[in-house]
């Protein structure tokens, strides 16, 4: 499967995917990971946190390892440096996931070539929240898309 960095490809990986095991996951409510994490699950998807320090994260247990987890999971969403995706794409791989996607600011080729090989879609450098939001119209929750400001002309009565 091919890198998905288009907007019907990222449309298609948020619509098909359900559950998002996210590596990393703080327990912090001030971290990328967690307002990324909550946001998704407020928006159906079933988080499924990766950190071995926590027991429980947004009211989901928390696994130490993708390994660990004992149900099939879409996504592998990777909160973590670059030098380690490696390893977590074949985990992703190992794991059955669907999809290995590496958060804002994380590219690692030697991963993408591990995931690609077997047959997984590929993210890099990409936040599933901000895509979503952008991409399947999320951005309100945010307080992005008030209404105050419209390229649309206003309706005459």
């Amino acid at each position: 499967m091919p890198i998905v960095d288009d907007i019907a490809g990222l449309r298609r990986l948020l619509a098909q995917s359900r559950t998002i095991a996210v590596v990393g996951l703080s327990q912090h409510w001030y971290r990328p990971s967690y307002f990324a994490a909550k946001y998704l699950q407020e928006h159906g998807y079933r988080v499924v946190p990766v950190n071995p320090t926590c027991d429980e994260v947004l009211g989901e247990k928390s696994y130490p390892t993708v390994a660990a987890i004992p149900f099939p999971v879409d996504v592998v969403d990777c909160f973590r440096k670059p030098a380690e995706m490696p390893s977590l794409a074949r985990e992703a791989v190992a794991k059955g996931a669907k999809v290995l996607w590496m958060q804002l600011g994380i590219r690692n080729e030697e991963a993408t070539a591990i995931a690609d090989a077997a047959g997984l879609d590929v993210v890099m450098d990409r936040c599933m929240k901000i895509e979503h939001g952008r991409i399947l119209g999320g951005l309100n929750w945010a307080g992005v898309n008030t209404g105050v400001i419209s390229a649309r002309r206003p309706r005459v009565a």
